[in-house]
């Protein structure tokens, strides 16, 4: 599945915008479905409030209600089709997430229905347009989870004052946001296009020659046609806009092309210019020269590669310093938001990290892009977290969300790992085949990149990490266990980390460390909540890393969190998740300070960095040539 983006055979139209609105009655919601809402307006079924597009909308209003709703809710709008896109092409509509069961209607007709919150679906509209008309969509979506959705949860119904309710509960520890989170696009492609592309990158030891070798599937009549053999030229240019290689493919759409004096995909702060991208061009032809469609990619060219002690990329070895985040912000929930997505990864780069987790589920497309450009590598992990009661309905659905995954990431040079799972129930008896399963069938797909999971469950009781290629573990010393003893959290985090890599040989992560911080909650000595108990209990782990960093097996360091973000009502939490070294509304606590000092101290010495010049606040002169006597005082 490509991203839609323009060229000369395609057009592209977003959806984006103010939608109509309605919300189902819990106890009967199948109603909209039996009386047919989809065959009219909705407004002539139900009264309508205005909805953004892209955006979850539990937040948007002032409804309790609504934020805490249960079950289906619809949208829907009218859109025009111009009289040109009827003629001799094909139309697509595009959602990049509806979360989590999307059934959708064009002018009334079933046009597609999807299952899995965060990854995008596409269909084939051409044949229910009106062209040179006014149309209708209509979308129900459906933000129910039980025992085997992905991720999982639980319906009940309790009783109220009112008689009885309906209940979601799920153990993860985020908002179960829902609605139309990433844009809505329409697109045209020629009736023979090109509907897949996958790219596989190499480069020579000396990192000098780089290697693109391509594969191309198309879809259309002239595709099915015995005697029409279609072909590819494909154009590799730099980020100046210079060609560098081209190529012209086989019968078969395969082939390769070689980058003389190629400018490697780095990871930021391993080389002064990280991200560097190339845009390969792939133009599909016919017999007789016949231009049939044209589809530009960007490109980083790196290699990949792991072994029981390390994970190297370009040949050299990496140390990842990150975080795991959450797509997660006021008002607009888990809704795409360009701007939100420029601050957070201009932050990123202020604090010096070079890597982040996509927890606990796939992140927007664009995001995806944007860690491409800056040098980002991406722990790229699919909607499974906490998983158990493991059954092969649910293994169905793993799988499923880990094939679309893949599809839509795997020519990403900055998705440099696949994580199958967060602290899935790896001690339950079946865990072992379940996860032997889940780790094979996503190699099947993509064999580049090691496997990893973030497991909770103690090293001892582990039954999957035997399938993972990386051990990433999380662990909570100081926080949930032994809360605020600090000087119980170094020694631990070491022994924890060393049975992991005496139990499996392989490289080891700590996936998540932290503790939640009231924003200017200030108390000394430190104390649970305050900024000085978040900032020493980092420190106590930075004594444990760097004994471990020692073992050459320890590879990486990701705080749990970049930001504060929204969880279900708890009494354990205060308005929501507040682990972040930054706010919801991305501003600094004192602890994001004190790991941009560390994640940059890290990349000096290991990747010759160069400092920011406000990294140090500066205090005194306080040279050994300095005389001091009596009239000092």
């Amino acid at each position: 599945m490509l991203y839609p983006r323009e060229s000369e055979t395609r057009e592209v139209r977003a959806l984006d915008g103010i939608w109509n609105f309605v919300r189902s009655d819990e106890a009967n919601p199948t109603q909209g479905i039996r009386d047919g809402w989809f065959n009219d307006d909705l407004s002539k079924s139900m009264p309508t409030i205005p909805m953004p597009v892209p955006a979850s909308y539990n937040d948007i209003t002032t409804e309790q209600a609504l934020r805490d709703h249960v079950g289906t809710v619809w949208y829907d709008r009218k859109f025009f089709v111009p009289r040109s896109w009827g003629q001799h092409q094909r139309v697509w509509l595009r959602f990049g997430s509806v979360h989590y069961e999307a059934f959708v209607w064009i002018n009334g007709q079933s046009a597609i229905k999807h299952e899995m919150g965060h990854l995008p679906f596409e269909t084939e509209v051409t044949h229910l347009l009106k062209y040179g008309a006014e149309n209708r969509i209509t979308v129900m979506c459906d933000n129910a989870l039980i025992q085997t959705t992905v991720p999982q949860g639980k319906i009940s119904e309790v009783a109220n004052d009112q008689g009885v309710t309906i209940i979601q509960s799920y153990t993860f520890d985020f908002f179960n946001y829902a609605g139309i989170h990433r844009s809505v696009h329409l697109y045209t492609t020629p009736k023979t296009f090109i509907e897949e592309v996958e790219i596989k990158t190499n480069l020579s030891e000396d990192n000098s020659v780089g290697t693109v070798n391509y594969s191309i599937a198309v879809n259309g009549t002239a595709a099915n046609e015995a005697d029409n053999t279609l072909y590819a030229r494909l154009q590799l240019y730099s980020r100046e806009g210079i060609l560098v290689a081209n190529a012209t493919s086989d019968s078969k759409l395969l082939g390769s092309l070689k980058v003389e004096n190629v400018k490697p995909w780095w990871p930021y702060l391993m080389h002064p210019d990280p991200g560097y991208l190339y845009e390969l061009e792939i133009k599909l032809y016919a017999a007789k020269e016949q231009l049939l469609d044209v589809y530009r990619l960007s490109v980083g060219l790196r290699t990949l590669s792991w072994n029981n002690t390390s994970f190297l990329i370009n040949g050299k070895p990496v140390y990842f310093r990150g975080f795991g985040r959450h797509e997660d912000a006021d008002v607009r929930g888990k809704g795409l938001d360009n701007a939100l997505m420029t601050r957070d990864f201009n932050l990123l780069k202020w604090i010096g990290a070079n890597a982040y987790r996509t927890s606990h589920y796939p992140y927007s497309e664009e995001s995806m892009q944007f860690a491409d450009q800056h040098g980002i590598m991406i722990i790229d992990e699919c909607p499974s977290v906490d998983t158990e009661n493991f059954n092969q309905v649910l293994l169905d659905k793993h799988k499923s969300s880990l094939e679309q995954l893949v599809h839509r990431d795997r020519n990403h040079p900055s998705v440099v790992m696949w994580s199958i799972a967060n602290e899935p129930r790896t001690g339950q008896l079946n865990a072992d085949t379940y996860f032997q399963f889940v780790a094979n069938f996503t190699r099947s797909l993509d064999s580049t990149r090691p496997i990893t999971a973030a497991i909770a469950v103690p090293s001892k009781d582990d039954k999957a990490g035997r399938h993972l290629d990386i051990i990433s573990f999380n662990r909570y010393n100081a926080w949930y266990s032994n809360t605020g003893r600090l000087d119980m959290v170094t020694q631990r985090v070491i022994n924890e980390a060393t049975a992991w890599n005496y139990k499996y040989d392989k490289p080891v992560i700590m996936a998540e460390y932290g503790a939640d911080t009231l924003e200017g909650l200030h108390l000394q000595p430190s104390y649970v909540w305050s900024e000085e108990f978040q900032a020493e209990v980092f420190s106590q782990h930075f004594k444990a890393f760097d004994a471990l960093r020692r073992q050459k097996w320890f590879i990486g360091e990701f705080v749990w969190n970049f930001a504060d973000f929204k969880t279900a009502q708890s009494y354990t939490r205060v308005g929501g998740n507040k682990k972040g070294v930054f706010t919801r509304a991305r501003q600094p606590k004192a602890a994001a300070h004190l790991l941009r000092q560390r994640y940059f101290a890290l990349g000096r010495e290991m990747d010759k960095c160069n400092l920011p010049s406000d990294l140090f606040t500066y205090i005194a002169d306080v040279g050994s040539n300095v005389q001091h006597d009596s009239s000092d005082l």
